[in-house]
């Protein structure tokens, strides 16, 4: 005897987990707390840019929301299997906003991995296609510091490099030498080996080469043009050009301390290289106010929603 329909859809319904619930209802109190924490900047921003150019803000805020496609575009580039194009975007979303809840990247991290193991690929090749994705936006900003250095000649200095760096060197080559000799080379081998395997086959694709590569250069440029976007909003006197790479040289310096999204040190090291090319401190402020407003503050609780709303729906 088969069970009635009623009955069926009910047993099809499997009950979302309560620790799942929970975990959404943490991201999104913790996006309140970080908002709440931070209201004097984001209304004293708001406040700031309220007299801007509103046709340059849009344009900001459209390059704002163009950064997720471009990262989704990558992500997809990064794997040879073809990805749900709609959730992996909605993914993109739901990870820039857990992004700043947690260090160095490990929310993004952590969302991109559950979303590609969701679409059935193993957990070694989830995290082999983010190291792939992340390897090509560096190779991206480097090409794109070296391309665009020449063209605004004095912009960037060399800074001093300490003693200590030069003599870390040798003990970083010692410590690399006494991993070859340890249990965990094998393992670091097979990472290594993995990794490698998947470059070679997305880059034996000309479509995924394309996207990895082209969604890498979007991600680059798009944020680079809302911090562009904001300067023009408020008149300040730099050229794109200068402005984006002010924007490569601060965000790299940035990545190197753990914060979450990159808040405080890529605010501290944008302000710092906008004062360092001539711009009034007030003026910087508002632009690194500006572009803070458009890809972090303004997008948090809905990516937050979104995220929820797709551990819920077991995307992730």
């Amino acid at each position: 005897m088969t069970a009635p329909p009623e009955v069926a859809s009910a047993a099809g319904r499997r009950p979302v987990p309560y620790w799942q619930a929970g975990l959404g209802l943490t991201l999104l109190l913790g996006g309140a707390y970080l908002v709440r924490r931070h209201w004097p900047t984001v209304e004293d921003g708001a406040v700031r840019l309220a007299v801007a150019d509103q046709g340059w803000l849009l344009l900001g805020a459209l390059a704002a929301i163009g950064t997720w496609a471009s990262s989704a575009l990558a992500q997809q580039g990064a794997v040879t299997e073809r990805l749900p194009g709609g959730r992996l975007v909605a993914a993109q979303f739901a990870a820039s906003a857990a992004n700043h809840l947690l260090p160095a990247g490990l929310g993004a991290g952590a969302v991109n991995v559950r979303f590609l193991m969701r679409c059935g690929l193993p957990a070694g090749r989830s995290a082999s296609a983010l190291a792939v994705k992340a390897t090509a936006g560096v190779v991206v900003r480097l090409a794109l510091i070296g391309a665009l250095a020449p063209a605004c000649p004095g912009l960037l200095r060399i800074p001093h490099v300490p003693t200590a760096v030069f003599l870390a060197v040798p003990a970083a080559a010692a410590l690399v030498a006494a991993l070859f000799r340890t249990r965990w080379w094998p393992r670091c081998r097979g990472a290594v080996g993995a990794v490698s395997a998947d470059i070679r086959a997305v880059h034996a694709s000309p479509a995924r080469s394309a996207a990895l590569w082209g969604g890498s250069l979007a991600f680059a440029a798009l944020h680079s043009l809302v911090l562009i976007a904001v300067t023009q909003a408020i008149e300040l006197p730099l050229s794109p050009a200068r402005v984006m790479l002010l924007y490569l040289a601060a965000s790299g310096a940035a990545a190197l301390l753990p914060t979450p999204g990159g808040l405080g040190s890529l605010d501290a090291a944008l302000a710092l290289a906008l004062t360092a090319s001539g711009t009034p401190a007030a003026a910087a402020a508002s632009a690194v106010l500006g572009y803070r407003l458009l890809t972090v503050w303004l997008p948090l609780l809905p990516g937050l929603l979104v995220l929820g709303l797709l551990i819920r729906r077991r995307a992730l």
